[in-house]
């Protein structure tokens, strides 16, 4: 039994002199605004309040880049870059063109074909008139879509090409 005693003794004894020989550090903390202070002659000066009971915690910010802000710069144009740039757009010009072209064609063909909303009569609509409505419907919306198909592309055209390319109607 001595021997458990003895060396728990020295365990107490020993914490409790650690205990009181440790620097106390001013318990003591003020708010001052927005910042915290231990300092009791700043405290007073600044008008600060004490704070009751938790612990205050510090987070250390971020440091502020000293070096400026570098701005990027545009990197410089070759000579051969707009000629190849006017090359580009000359081909997405023509090919625009051709779609536009191919565009007209089908609509001329959708409106002939839809003859002012009375197309004629295929064979099996001739028993069946709800066939014939509903091609008739389906005509009218394939004559809306080429006709977007058309506005859009002649958008894309004044956007590409610079010019217009006029309205056929």
């Amino acid at each position: 039994m001595k021997s458990i005693v003895v060396p728990v003794a020295t365990f107490v004894l020993a914490a409790a002199a650690h205990a009181q020989s440790a620097p106390k550090p001013d318990s003591t903390i003020w708010r001052c605004g927005n910042s915290y202070t231990n300092d009791a002659a700043e405290a007073k000066t600044k008008g600060c309040k004490p704070v009751e009971g938790g612990n205050v915690t510090i987070v250390q910010g971020t440091r502020v880049n000293t070096n400026g802000v570098k701005v990027a710069t545009a990197p410089q144009a070759r000579s051969g870059a707009s000629e190849d740039q006017k090359a580009r757009d000359a081909d997405s010009r023509a090919i625009l063109e051709a779609e536009l072209k191919k565009a007209e064609a089908k609509r001329e063909e959708l409106v002939k074909e839809y003859n002012n909303g009375e197309p004629e009569k295929l064979g099996p609509e001739h028993r069946n008139h709800a066939k014939y409505i509903e091609r008739v419907a389906n005509l009218k919306d394939s004559i809306a879509r080429t006709e977007n198909d058309i506005a859009g592309i002649r958008r894309e055209l004044a956007r590409v090409g610079g010019g217009t390319v006029p309205a056929k109607q």
